[in-house]
């Protein structure tokens, strides 16, 4: 698998929050050689199932299973306002997910209208009134969302047979290798993560293992965490990792919230995390003598994990991250070798799980006599 071209087919389909039925296309032809069976669900999440060998039973009904959970959404926008500008077309746009406005001026983007039946995909860029012309108070500082336009270049007339307050807008950023295995583009966050549980899974058509494997593209993670609550709560997996993006270091991002890129797999433990599930992955890395890193957090939340843990009668999740610069920009960057790590630690914890593992998650939270 050459992981960068995965990577760059990932990245560079749109599929802001709420509307992620492109890229969950892609994902599907992607995982569909992969596994045993695929579906997507009501709410546009894609559900991958590989089945384990054996007649090995958790409760009777079906065999183990662990829910590897990468949500495929992206930052976006939504326009809210189609405006007539002396017979020129504009459109004022509102954030889909946690976009950060320092970085939006300027850029290019990729308006998802439509014709009658017919999607129509129109490029624009975002501009605003130059820093001499913005009224008193407001020079030298960031953009708002009243003074920032999507600039397609089409007159009032011709935009709005094409697009409607409510269509979603996409950044246009082709992804970029760097040097040092470094790569950089948007919607990293979290495509990389479904290229590593592509690699994982990759890795599984080769190695037996016990237990299902469900790998699930989430939708809307970055707005409400809708997919995966939703997933786990139908599917009751006996285990659930998020597999994320967190926080990378770098000038002025030192401090114990940040890691290094390209330092391996930074394995969670917070409150949405599972001890043994974190103990597990810790002892696969060993196992692979791979390098990882520990991240402790005191605080809930930021993840599907936070989603996934409390679904029915709750289930024990862990998280593994990549450590990622420039989060929610469009020039976030990552190494490719921690992507390879991850897939790779996924499928040798998958592996090592067998008919004691469930016990094992127990007996991590009985107190010691």
């Amino acid at each position: 698998m050459d992981l960068f071209k995965v990577l760059q087919t990932l990245t560079e389909t749109p599929g802001p929050s709420g509307f992620e039925s492109d890229i969950a296309a892609v994902i599907q032809e992607m995982w569909h050689p992969l596994v045993d069976e695929i579906i997507v669900d009501r709410l546009g999440s894609l559900i991958a199932i590989k089945k384990g060998r054996g007649d090995l039973k958790s409760d009777g009904e079906h065999r183990p299973r662990i829910l590897l959970a990468a949500h495929m959404d992206e930052i976006g926008l939504m326009v809210r306002q189609v405006i007539d500008f002396h017979g020129s077309g504009f459109l004022r746009v509102a954030p889909l997910g946690g976009v950060d406005i320092r970085h939006l001026y300027g850029q290019q983007v990729v308006i998802h209208g439509h014709d009658g039946q017919t999607a129509r995909n129109i490029r624009g860029i975002l501009g605003a009134p130059p820093n001499q012309l913005l009224p008193a108070g407001q020079t030298g500082k960031p953009y708002s969302f009243d003074n920032l336009v999507v600039d397609p270049g089409l007159s009032f007339d011709q935009l709005r047979e094409v697009i409607s307050v409510g269509d979603a807008v996409s950044f246009y950023q082709p992804l970029q290798q760097l040097a040092g295995k470094r790569v950089s583009g948007k919607a990293l966050d979290n495509r990389c993560s479904v290229a590593a549980v592509t690699q994982c899974l990759e890795q599984l058509q080769n190695r037996p293992h016990d237990w299902d494997v469900i790998a699930l593209a989430s939708c809307q993670e970055e707005t409400r965490l809708l997919g995966a609550a939703t997933v786990a709560h139908q599917y009751q997996p006996d285990i659930a990792i998020a597999i994320d993006v967190t926080f990378g270091q770098g000038p002025g991002a030192n401090d114990d919230r940040a890691f290094k890129v390209g330092g391996g797999p930074v394995i969670s433990f917070s409150p949405d995390t599972h001890l043994g599930v974190q103990k597990g992955l810790e002892q696969a890395a060993k196992q692979l003598e791979m390098t990882t890193q520990s991240e402790y957090v005191a605080y809930p939340g930021g993840t599907d994990a936070y989603a996934m843990q409390i679904a029915a009668e709750g289930i024990p999740t862990g998280i593994v991250g990549i450590a990622l610069r420039y989060m929610h920009t469009m020039v976030e960057s990552i190494s490719m070798n921690d992507v390879t790590r991850v897939g790779r630690l996924l499928a040798a914890y998958v592996e090592q799980l067998n008919e004691k593992s469930i016990q094992e998650l127990k007996n991590a939270l009985t107190p010691k006599s």
